[in-house]
């Protein structure tokens, strides 16, 4: 049985620090998005190129409880969507890199990057709540944000676990991450929708150049969407949840049951 969704990703360029007008831009945008799942950037409310504590401290929110959970609760309600959106959480004194999963329902989870890269580890906790699958009725979905794309553990926990689409928010700076979700989305089967964001950031004598490039990719390997490499764009692509849930390659080879676990430690 065919079972057909629409996933969609944001692409935008926010600006340093500016929480109000990057949730305003967001929400105009997903205004014209429709789709089931819409796929936000990695810190996409309040910019990415920290360079103190106390900055990522004066950015953060709880969650849930804060403005950008609430404003994108009621534009999930109002969408009938699913949003997956990255942040700076605030817990206690401890904040971290996370990604919010909403439903029309309001807010359904959290994820917390696992995998840190270069200086988030000046200013955050690693992630410690595991990689977990949120059912949504029409899929499941996993999270990971960003980095987390190098490790390949990341996506095969959550398909092993029955993801069938991955939603990655992302602030990519290295060049190979989009490619590289053409192989991770293969030997797993599964769908990806990585939302990136665009632009440059420039604070205090660094520079981070980001590839823009967002795409939708396919459990045969192949881009249904894919964004320029400097815009603001939605990219929006029909899929069929079915085909993330065959696992078979062929009549002898499925790729979790051929796994071999006793040879991998």
């Amino acid at each position: 049985m065919v079972i057909l969704m629409k996933a969609a990703f944001i692409q935008l360029n926010p600006v340093f620090g500016e929480i109000e007008g990057n949730i305003e831009k967001a929400v105009t945008l997903i205004e014209r998005t429709d789709a089931e799942i819409i796929v936000l950037p990695e810190l996409f409310n309040t910019g990415y190129l920290i360079t103190s504590q106390q900055e990522a401290f004066d950015l953060s929110e709880p969650l849930p409880g804060g403005k950008t959970t609430e404003t994108l609760s009621a534009i999930a309600r109002k969408k009938n969507a699913h949003i997956v959106a990255g942040l700076i959480e605030r817990q206690d004194e401890n904040l971290f890199n996370s990604a919010v999963i909403i439903s029309p329902s309001g807010y359904l989870g959290k994820y917390r990057k696992i995998h840190l890269f270069n200086e988030e580890k000046l200013w955050f906790q690693p992630g410690d709540l595991g990689f977990n699958v949120f059912d949504i009725g029409i899929c499941k979905i996993g999270v990971i944000v960003c980095f987390d794309w190098f490790f390949p553990e990341s996506m095969r926990t959550l398909a092993l676990k029955g993801a069938d689409v991955i939603c990655h928010s992302a602030n990519l700076v290295l060049p190979f991450c989009q490619d590289a979700m053409i192989t991770r989305c293969l030997e797993n089967r599964v769908f990806a929708v990585t939302a990136n964001r665009s632009g440059e950031e420039e604070r205090n004598g660094k520079k981070f150049c980001y590839t823009g490039r967002s795409q939708i990719t396919g459990p045969d390997a192949k881009i249904l969407c894919r964004a320029g490499a400097v815009t603001e764009e939605i990219g929006i692509a029909e899929i069929d949840v079915t085909l993330s849930r065959d696992k078979n390659l062929n009549y002898y080879n499925h790729i979790f049951l051929d796994r071999r676990e006793k040879f991998y430690h």
